[in-house]
């Protein structure tokens, strides 16, 4: 299999045809490999070490809101992300930048703007949409900066322990869902209380739950 640099995650076969011109523009001779769901896009990054800039949909299959986002700094903080979506929203557009995205692309946008992004976040830089009104919001700013910072320290696995906390399930239900022992499961709860400043379970799920506030699942992605 060719090795390439980006991936694009999106469930929308004409939205991904769409990003596929734009990069096509943007890079020369640059390979894109495409999935449909956050759990294939989870296995191409394994699978494509390679891979340094992904385009990501906002609800796609498997992805909640920001906690593909989250997971994928988690797992893979050298990655660059662009979130897109057809939900416009700007203080959805401004979370996703305040979670570590390096752009929020809409899903109305033309070739024109769609290319613009690209190159905006190749230079380095973060990018929005011309006409969004700027949040002045600091304190809302900060709080998710921090969200962002303390999921940051989590490990992988624990990650995924914190997970399913918020799902709702114990410790016996973790450690058989992972193959882990019980203790194990304990010391991870432990470690992700401490990382995330909270002294209980609820109150560390309410902090993943957090990723998928201000987002609408059944807006098309």
């Amino acid at each position: 299999m060719t090795d390439a640099k980006i991936a694009i995650a999106d469930d929308h076969p004409l939205f991904r045809a769409a990003l596929k011109q734009a990069i096509a523009e943007c890079f020369v001779d640059e390979v894109s490999l495409e999935v449909d769901n956050f759990q294939d896009l989870l296995a191409l990054i394994d699978a494509q070490p390679s891979i340094e800039l992904v385009f990501l949909d906002l609800h796609m299959p498997g992805n909640d809101g920001f906690s593909g986002l989250s997971m994928l700094q988690n797992h893979h903080p050298d990655l660059v992300v662009i979130m897109v979506s057809s939900q416009d929203d700007q203080h959805v557009m401004q979370k996703a930048i305040h979670l570590g995205a390096a752009a929020f692309i809409p899903k109305s946008a033309d070739l024109t703007v769609i290319n613009q992004a690209i190159n905006t976040v190749l230079d380095g830089e973060v990018w929005l949409p011309d006409n969004m009104v700027i949040d002045t919001d600091e304190k809302t700013k900060a709080e998710q900066q921090t969200l962002a910072k303390q999921l940051a320290q989590l490990t992988p696995q624990q990650f995924v322990v914190l997970k399913l906390i918020a799902d709702g399930q114990l410790n016996k239900q973790i450690a058989y869902d992972l193959d882990i022992k019980e203790t194990t499961v304990k010391k991870h709860v432990s470690a992700i209380l401490t990382k995330l400043a909270v002294n209980n379970r609820t109150l560390a799920g309410l902090k993943y739950q957090q990723l998928m506030q201000a987002t609408e699942p059944h807006l098309a992605s």
